[in-house]
């Protein structure tokens, strides 16, 4: 959850965690009403009544602005992240669920049970599977902290009671008695030892069970424009690869690049 080296490329500025939504500075470069491009720059877009509708066609909800903002924040660009919230009106995940993700990522996981029932989640089977995972998390750490105690009473009493995953609590108890606390917890969560590391994994397990109207899943963006190159492949008779596609223009081969002429020949 540290800052990051400016001269660190985008690519590799992991995101430690797009809880928090930094508002702007007021030594921040760019005004809020200074508009470099004119007219043609996305105008707030009031999220009030009726849901909203972006683009040209009006056929583009506004989970599309949500998705920007999430990928802006996972690239590590905190400032802008913010910067979009703020103009466009419309936030990446609400206060109730800004409140969920900080109780991850401290640990604080009593409250973040609280918290959860508190979304307003009408599936309880959603419910029970992310209480389970916050609970399992608890009881790794627990166990990697030598409180078999506490990581047993967590097992019978919060754990085993939802119901759910039965397979999964079988193994774990075995396995307090069969493993020590740290080959549990390197073994089961393969996160590695740093617990902000395994919350983070724990939040991007957490957004694959909740509704993405909640959360917004990890790296969504990048499969969207996967999956538009991969139309664009599939919808080209002389394509086979990925190789040669770009995100500025919509993909078609000629004829004129159909291979014609002999590089090898087998004997």
């Amino acid at each position: 959850m540290g800052g990051f080296e400016d001269d660190e490329p985008p690519s590799k500025r992991a995101r430690a965690s797009s809880v928090e939504s930094a508002s702007l500075p007021d030594c921040f470069p760019f005004s809020k009403s200074a508009n470099p491009l004119g007219s043609t720059m996305a105008r707030p877009l009031p999220s009030q009544g009726k849901e909203v509708m972006v683009g040209s066609k009006g056929v583009i909800k506004e989970e599309f602005v949500r998705i920007i903002t999430k990928t802006l924040y996972s690239l590590g660009y905190e400032k802008s992240g913010a910067v979009l919230e703020e103009e466009s009106g419309i936030t990446l995940h609400n206060p109730m669920v800004n409140l969920f993700r900080e109780q991850v990522i401290d640990g604080k996981w009593d409250n973040a049970m609280v918290t959860l029932n508190k979304i307003g989640l009408l599936d309880e089977n959603i419910v029970k599977s992310a209480a389970f995972l916050i609970l399992e998390q608890k009881f790794f750490e627990l166990l990697r902290d030598d409180n078999v105690m506490g990581a047993m009473k967590t097992l019978r009493s919060e754990i085993t009671p939802l119901g759910v995953n039965r397979k999964r609590v079988h193994e774990l108890s075995s396995c307090m008695i069969s493993c020590s606390p740290q080959q549990l917890f390197l073994g089961f969560s393969k996160l590695g030892i740093d617990s902000s590391t395994s919350r983070l994994k724990l939040l991007e397990e957490l957004e694959k069970v909740l509704p993405p109207t909640v959360m917004v899943p990890e790296r969504r963006l990048e499969n969207l424009v996967e999956q538009a190159l991969t139309v664009q492949r599939d919808a080209c008779y002389f394509h086979n690869s990925i190789d040669g596609l770009s995100l500025y223009i919509d993909h078609r081969c000629g004829k004129d690049q159909i291979p014609s002429r002999t590089l090898q020949v087998k004997n």
